[in-house]
């Protein structure tokens, strides 16, 4: 059991912790500066962004492998098989006869570096030609797994995302609460919802549902922890990221409420009243360097009512309502002080 407990955390926690960062380092960080670049008419910032977004398999592929802590051939030819299991995908058959081409993304780049990973490490440093052995059994490998697997992978991501951007659109209040509510608490469980939102391909207004249940989680818990953190912790969960709270979550449980409720109020809000939508990896960070915000922004532009809209259901709304619960909470004795005190 200890045994299948490690593999677990190896692959899908580690593992998916660092695919989100190698996902922060290429596709998150070229959709800031490309947000930035068109405010700003920067034209090169816009060029820069496209190639950073473009690197993002090769990104998650030595990420994962620095993750798995391994050899340097294996991480640097991990890169190749990232790129394969990001891009490689399947031929999408559309309701009017059309088909659209589909990448496995993130999902694909993830098994395609683990096993190509686990089979370079196998070999890395046992002959005296590990220049020419190691590459060649890691990009193959993954190479090969990206071939087998990519096409399903594509389809059922596909239909999965489409399946929850459709049931929103159907079904904005209640899907607005449902999503709000579970993506912001995967983002604070030591799993990355950045990556599973990427994965999904979520988008529209299940987009900005999750968007503004992330926001939730991070705004929520810098603002009710204030009396314990201060400003460090406003930064901390406000910029970073409320994960920081897990270890208080697990001794007590109850501290989660507010920032959930919050969310699960704050969902619909955005889907019913300003109709906020968001796409892909930002919908699953938060404010986390603002990126969940900024994505809505960019992907619905800069007027006043989405000013207004994204300001009130990433950041007012999210801080004022957990507070309230908080408050209740505490006086119930639910919450006592110091619960989600944190070393920073």
């Amino acid at each position: 059991m200890k045994k299948v407990k490690g593999y677990l955390k190896k692959y899908f926690i580690d593992a998916m912790g660092a695919m989100a960062q190698g996902l922060f380092a290429s596709l998150l960080i070229g959709t800031i500066f490309k947000t930035i670049g068109q405010y700003l008419g920067l034209d090169l910032l816009v060029e820069i962004a496209g190639i950073a977004s473009g690197a993002a398999g090769m990104a998650i592929g030595a990420a994962i492998a620095c993750s798995m802590k391994a050899h340097p051939l294996v991480i640097f030819s991990a890169a190749a098989a990232g790129s394969a299991g990001y891009s490689l995908g399947a031929q999408i058959l559309m309701e009017d006869g059309s088909t659209i081409a589909y990448t496995a993304g993130p999902a694909g780049a993830f098994f395609a570096v683990i096993v190509a990973v686990e089979l370079g490490m196998l070999v890395s440093k046992k002959t005296k030609v590990d220049i020419l052995v190691t590459p060649t059994v890691t990009i193959l490998s993954g190479f090969a797994v990206a071939k087998l697997l990519c096409p399903g992978i594509a389809y059922a991501m596909y239909y999965l995302g489409d399946f929850i951007n459709t049931a929103t659109t159907m079904q904005p209040f209640v899907m607005g609460i449902i999503i709000a509510a579970v993506v912001g608490i995967i983002l604070t469980l030591p799993i990355s919802s950045a990556a599973i939102c990427a994965m999904i391909g979520i988008s529209g207004l299940a987009g900005g549902a999750a968007t503004v249940g992330c926001c939730a989680q991070m705004v929520g818990f810098a603002v009710i922890s204030f009396r314990e953190n201060g400003w460090n912790g406003v930064v901390s969960q406000g910029l970073g990221t409320s994960m920081l709270q897990m270890g208080n979550i697990c001794r007590r449980p109850q501290i989660w409420i507010p920032p959930t409720l919050a969310g699960a109020i704050c969902g619909p809000i955005s889907t019913l009243v300003f109709k906020l939508e968001c796409t892909g990896v930002s919908a699953g960070m938060g404010t986390c360097g603002l990126v969940g915000p900024l994505g809505i922004l960019s992907d619905m532009g800069s007027s006043a009512q989405m000013w207004v809209g994204t300001i009130l259901c990433c950041v007012v709304l999210p801080g004022v309502l957990a507070l309230i619960f908080s408050e209740i909470m505490r006086k119930l004795g639910w919450i006592r002080e110091g619960d989600m005190k944190l070393d920073v």
